[in-house]
């Protein structure tokens, strides 16, 4: 199957979770999932919260008979916006997009010509979004097939629906017999299948129960459960009986709660996704709950299995059912303390993100990556919060903007733009208009590196004007630096290298210093460089690096390593190019960064033609081309930029003649960008002495006109959102 050219997929096999206990039971609902799936695109799984839709359905997707580009399961019940479902699926796929193109449009290229099964869970709450969306994706994508699992239908033509009841008694004992004997001794299996009856064989009440065990008897158990179901039944009179007895069975660990584990449990409903304890102590504890005693009462909830704990690379988390989750939800509101508990929960992820950014120039960079990636959902909740509420839309901008080095440096460019678009277009306080100067000056920048310099242009002006207008120093610095960093992608060198310095000038006086400010020296450099004053620009990269090597900064340094690079294949030191390029791909690899990981490797495939070895260097060019279908236009449509693609080109197929060079491009398109990676990095074994070697001419514009320009130095592009 020929794949997309313009799109980097995650891994072939799909993201399946393994299971972490013993499937139990369902055999008919499995074999009839099965067939419905072999005879339609589209299967739904629909039934009542709690009855085991998603482990059936992640069941039935871990045995089909596997699809060429794997099976891969996107939840969406923590996705609470409608505008981000794409995005959802976007991520889920590994896939990066520089372009600003609509993330739908990102998916159809993708799907195209792939064969594959999406799992979609969690969809109820926006099930006509995903209808929409997924009535598209069939249409337009032969391969694709989708199992969806919700409350109700897609309502979509073509779709097939598996109704899923409670577990047959059978199942339901043998499940309950199981997981009971993970808590101790056996049990009476008799009075464990009168637990069975009264529950209606309903799995998450099953786990509930069985998670009770820990602590009573069987016997125990029935009598509380004959106690509170008259109390406890909940929902509306119209409601199923069995959705009724799964709100008993919640409510009835809720009422087994002591007051402490009530009270956390409501607080803890804020949480959006995973959270850890540094959050938990700080959003939920005081007001009867003191921050110290949050840790104890945590691990009662845990071992009531009101929570899961789940190891992450950040560390230590901890989770609730989305049903749990939601039920702790109407006692928070009940107690009236919804609105404080969401304002705590925004104060610490403002301060997280705060943290975040001021660590993000350190050596712990790569940590601070981790760290925001698995606070993505709660960081949501927290701008939604600050979008939604009249009296924290300057909150909401501060968040969004101070976010940047995630949008930026994370390949997050399409969800950044979305959160300040919206930022910015609402009215914040009066009294506090840097939040809105830096949420505009962060928005172009990130629409810079998405190639919209119209909308770039007006936001910076924006963010110019208005700092020049409130006295703003450091706002009208960043304002001027991405006017600067604007020029430089547009080929307006003298402009861009006016606009940086006086950038530079600025930041000097107010004594700032960070990431920002080491990127516009090096794009200071670029610009220096593409003028043909390499002198100069290689003192100023030699600056930025030995700074970044003193405060542990890795991204920025990659930017410089690579103009070093360039300066080294120009003097004929192409070991030492080559080493400098491994480093700078390492780093681009480690932050997802896609720009300056193509440009790195368009940039070794001149230095190995150099070395004498075109079909090597045709190859890296090869694999090149679907990088950059995913950063956006092509070398950025720059006559600068174009340059050393058109000379290795020109080198290369000299050597190799048409066909064969052809012939090598292609096979370099066929590698994966892990498989591309490995290869850049990988020992190179230079040609023997013997073999015809290439000069190494100053790169000029690849039209011929204007002053001699170097390979395009990294104009502060990054990876966009997967």
């Amino acid at each position: 199957m020929r794949r997309s050219q313009r799109l980097l997929p995650g891994p072939a096999s799909g993201n399946l979770p393994l299971e972490l206990d013993a499937f139990v039971g369902r055999a008919a609902e499995l074999a009839e999932l099965d067939a419905l799936m072999g005879a339609a695109r589209l299967v739904t799984v629909v039934g009542p919260g709690g009855v085991g839709k998603s482990r059936l359905a992640l069941r039935a997707a871990g045995v089909c008979r596997g699809p060429a580009d794997g099976v891969w399961l996107v939840e969406l019940a923590s996705v609470r916006e409608a505008d981000l479902v794409e995005h959802a699926l976007v991520e889920t796929f590994g896939l990066t997009d520089h372009t600003g193109r609509p993330p739908r449009a990102v998916l159809l290229e993708h799907l195209a010509e792939r064969e594959l099964l999406l799992v979609v869970d969690g969809f109820e709450h926006l099930a006509e979004t995903c209808g929409a969306l997924l009535r598209e994706l069939l249409r337009r994508s032969p391969g694709l097939r989708v199992l969806a699992v919700g409350r109700r239908p897609l309502n979509v033509a073509g779709e097939r629906v598996l109704r899923l009841g409670p577990l047959p008694p059978q199942d339901a004992a043998a499940l309950l017999v199981a997981r009971a004997a993970l808590c101790g001794p056996a049990a009476d299996e008799a009075a464990l299948l009168d637990v069975c009856q009264r529950l209606d064989g309903i799995p998450l009440a099953l786990e509930l129960a069985a998670g009770r065990l820990r602590v009573l008897s069987p016997g125990q158990l029935l009598e509380r459960l004959d106690d509170r179901f008259a109390l406890l039944t909940g929902g509306s009179s119209g409601a199923l009986p069995r959705h009724r007895t799964l709100r008993t069975t919640i409510g009835w660990s809720h009422e087994l709660c002591g007051p402490d584990q009530r009270l956390l449990w409501s607080r803890l409903s804020v949480f959006s996704g995973s959270f850890d304890l540094d959050a938990a102590e700080y959003v939920c504890g005081g007001h009867g709950l003191p921050a110290e005693d949050v840790l104890d009462v945590l691990g009662e909830l845990l071992d009531q299995s009101v929570l899961t704990r789940e190891e992450s690379p950040a560390g230590v988390r901890y989770r609730m059912l989305d049903t749990v989750r939601a039920y702790g939800g109407e006692w928070l509101e009940s107690t009236g303390e919804g609105g404080r508990m969401r304002r705590r929960h925004r104060d610490w992820y403002m301060g997280l993100a705060t943290w975040c950014e001021l660590d993000w120039f350190s050596p712990r960079q790569t940590a601070v990556a981790t760290r925001v990636e698995g606070e993505l959902p709660n960081l949501r909740a927290a701008l939604e919060f600050c979008l939604t509420e009249p009296e924290e839309t300057h909150l909401g901008q501060y968040l969004a903007g101070t976010l940047w080095f995630y949008w930026v440096g994370c390949g997050r460019l399409a969800e950044g733009r979305h959160w300040l678009d919206r930022s910015v277009e609402l009215d914040g306080a009066e009294d506090c208009p840097e939040s809105r100067l830096k949420a505009l000056w962060v928005l172009g920048y990130v629409a810079i590196l998405q190639g919209d310099t119209v909308d770039a242009l007006a936001a910076l002006q924006e963010c110019r004007d208005e700092a020049d207008r409130t006295d703003n120093p450091l706002a009208v610095a960043y304002a001027v630096h991405r006017m600067g960093c604007l020029a430089l992608i547009s080929d307006d060198m003298e402009r861009a290298e006016q606009l940086i310095r006086e950038a530079l000038v600025r930041y000097r006086k107010l004594g700032e210093l960070n990431s920002n400010v080491l990127m516009g020296q090096v794009e200071l450099a670029m610009s220096l460089v593409f003028q043909g004053d390499l002198a100069a620009a290689l003192k100023l990269c030699e600056e930025v690096e030995e700074i970044c090597r003193e405060h542990g900064e890795r991204w920025t340094r990659a930017y410089a390593l690579y103009v070093l690079a360039y300066a080294a294949w120009t003097r004929g030191e192409f070991t030492r190019a080559r080493e400098l390029l491994r480093e700078c791909i390492t780093i681009d690899h480690t932050f997802h960064d896609l720009v300056g990981l193509v440009l790195a490797i368009e940039l070794l495939a001149l230095v190995t033609a150099s070395e004498g070895d075109p079909a090597e260097a045709a190859v890296l060019q090869g694999a090149a081309e679907p990088v950059w279908g995913s950063v956006g236009l092509p070398l950025f449509g720059s006559g600068y930029f174009s340059s050393p693609r058109a000379l290795c080109q020109q080198q290369a197929g000299e050597l190799l003649g048409r066909a064969r060079y052809k012939r090598c491009v292609e096979k370099g398109k066929a590698l994966t960008l892990d498989e591309a990676v490995a290869r850049a990095l990988a020992a190179h074994q230079a040609p023997a002495p013997s073999t015809a070697r290439v000069s190494v001419p100053r790169p000029g514009r690849s039209d011929g006109t204007r002053k001699p320009a170097a390979p395009p130095p990294r104009a502060g592009k990054r990876r966009a959102d997967r």
